[in-house]
C-alpha cells in the first residue's frame, strides 16, 4: 500500500510566489519519506491538481490525501476542487482520495499566525 499526499495551491504568475509552497512540500517529504508528495495548482502554475495526481498514481498511490493550502475553504476549495477530484476519482477509481481540511483553518495554523502577528509588537 503506497500514500500519496497531493498539496493544492492556487498559483500564481509570479515564479516567487510558489516559494512557501515549495518550501511545505519538501517538508513534508522530510517527514513523511515513506508517502510520495505532489505540489500542485489551481492556476498559473505546473503541475495541476490532475496531473499531479496522475503522477502519484503512476508511482503505485492507492490513497491519496488531498491537502488543500489555502488561509480558508472559499470557492476553491468549495467549488473548483470537488470537480477535480470526481475527475480523478473517475480516472481512478481505484485509489481512495481522500479531502483533507483546509490548512488555514487548522488550529496550528491559526496559532502559528497569531504567533507571527504578535511577534511583531513584542
Amino acid at each position: 500500500m503506497q500514500a500519496g499526499i497531493l498539496l493544492f495551491a492556487h498559483g500564481a504568475r509570479d515564479p516567487r510566489w510558489a516559494v512557501p509552497f515549495e518550501a511545505v512540500a519538501a517538508r513534508v517529504r522530510e517527514q513523511a519519506p515513506n508517502a510520495q508528495v505532489r505540489l500542485s495548482f489551481l492556476e498559473f502554475m505546473t503541475p495541476n491538481l490532475i496531473d499531479a495526481g496522475n503522477e502519484l498514481v503512476h508511482a503505485g498511490c492507492d490513497s491519496v490525501a488531498i491537502v488543500p493550502l489555502f488561509l480558508g475553504s472559499g470557492g476553491h476549495v468549495r467549488k473548483d476542487l470537488p470537480l477535480l477530484m470526481a475527475q480523478l476519482a473517475e480516472a481512478h477509481q481505484n485509489v481512495n482520495w481522500s479531502l483533507q481540511q483546509t490548512v488555514g483553518e487548522t488550529q496550528a495554523v491559526i496559532d502559528a499566525m497569531a504567533a507571527a502577528a504578535l511577534a511583531s509588537v513584542r
